[in-house]
């Protein structure tokens, strides 16, 4: 087993409690908000928020939340938010009282959520089954997704992060990756935004110009990875799995990478996003990220963040020799 999996409960209560609530079959992967981190004041003081919210948008209709994840995960709650806020007539029963009833009532649910607010399956960060095992990450990913769509004004505390373990068990036992995960957007990066972001130019205004700054960028990278025996050809799904940008940084910042700290092949999202943790680690501690990034838009393959942090690298190593 690994020693992450232990580590991260506080007391011996925490782990036996989670694998008493929690069943992991094998191939299946399961992603919570640690132990530690639900302590949060922000994360209360989101959590708060979003109930008030909840109650005072359906004051008139007589329902009381109480808990974001024992009062949402039927969908009773979602569907009258839904149709109150979006004027959305959902064709589901008002109430579901079996799981059979309510998994089908929240696919109907979701499905609205993610066309009213034009997110793609990929951009989803919960799911039916995750609400409906009550997930506090999942559900409070929704809500605020909802929340910012129909009420944009709504003072949602900024910078609500969690420290998150995505549990996997695999054949050779229980894996674990450790990441950050922001609730809210980050206020820095927004101020950052604010004052121009020159990829969401190149992306936005300029995409003629964005083959050529990619062939620079690949330019850079093999002239530095191609030591290694390797080859670089599309920068959106060879940074995916971490280990290009791991071997990148190890070149040009004199890491020792040692094989036992990273997966070289990784098999699973789990082992990908452990690689582009490290690296990402690895590049605030020489001081060369100074913007959030979220893990997994780099494993999903988002080309504007993978850019992002190549220019970190690019930035400060464009002028070394080769």
């Amino acid at each position: 087993m690994d020693p992450d999996f232990l580590n991260v409960f506080t007391q011996p209560a925490g782990l036996n409690q989670f694998l008493a609530e929690n069943v992991i079959a094998q191939g299946e992967k399961k992603k919570i908000i640690k132990p530690t981190s639900r302590n949060n004041p922000k994360l209360e003081e989101l959590k708060l928020l979003l109930i008030d919210w909840i109650n005072t948008t359906l004051k008139e209709e007589h329902i009381v939340v109480k808990s974001l994840e024992e009062d949402l995960y039927d969908g009773l709650v979602l569907h009258h938010l839904l149709e109150n806020l979006g004027s959305l007539k959902l064709d589901v029963d008002k109430i579901a009282l079996t799981e059979k009833k309510q998994r089908q009532k929240l696919s109907v649910i979701l499905e609205a959520v993610a066309k009213c607010l034009q997110l793609e399956e990929s951009q989803l960060k919960w799911s039916v089954e995750s609400i409906l095992a009550k997930d506090l990450l999942s559900t409070l990913h929704l809500l605020v997704a909802i929340a910012k769509h129909f009420k944009p004004n709504l003072a949602m505390p900024p910078n609500v992060q969690v420290e998150t373990i995505t549990i996997e068990n695999t054949s050779r036992g229980l894996k674990t990756a450790n990441a950050v995960e922001y609730i809210t957007e980050n206020q820095e990066n927004l101020e950052a935004q604010s004052k121009g972001d020159a990829f969401d130019e190149l992306f936005s205004r300029a995409p003629d110009k964005l083959d050529a700054v990619k062939k620079v960028f690949l330019q850079f990278v093999n002239q530095n990875v191609g030591k290694l025996g390797l080859n670089v050809k599309d920068i959106e799904s060879q940074f995916a799995d971490g280990v290009i940008l791991l071997l990148l940084i190890g070149q040009l910042e004199g890491y020792f990478l040692n094989l036992r700290d990273f997966f070289l092949t990784p098999a699973s999202t789990t082992e990908m996003l452990h690689n582009v943790n490290l690296a990402l680690d690895l590049l605030a501690d020489g001081g060369l990220l100074n913007f959030s990034v979220n893990s997994e838009d780099i494993v999903n393959g988002d080309m504007k963040t993978t850019m992002r942090i190549l220019y970190c690298l690019y930035s400060k190593y464009k002028t070394k020799e080769t």
